[in-house]
């Protein structure tokens, strides 16, 4: 496990949900095979996610931070940072 830290394989397997209606990981390697498939991102803030988004075609113009943390494809870290996962 390089790539993406502990922290955000278990939190993907936890509220992979959000993102998709069935499991498409069940184990810590899983999740890390399928992060690194779809070239998930982790950035540093809120404002990395809203340019992120901005940058991958997403209209974020008027939405709110807390609009940006409740979108399906972004999952909060405990440690403040933001996973993003493109579906």
């Amino acid at each position: 496990m390089n790539e993406y830290s502990e922290e955000c394989l278990v939190t993907f397997l936890k509220k992979q949900g959000q993102l998709f209606d069935e499991p498409v990981a069940e184990t810590l390697e899983e999740a890390e095979a399928f992060l690194e498939d779809c070239m998930a991102v982790v950035v540093n803030s809120i404002k990395e996610v809203r340019k992120y988004l901005d940058d991958s075609g997403m209209d974020v113009d008027g939405m709110s931070s807390e609009e940006l943390e409740e979108a399906c494809e972004v999952f909060p870290l405990p440690s403040g940072k933001y996973l993003i996962v493109e579906g």
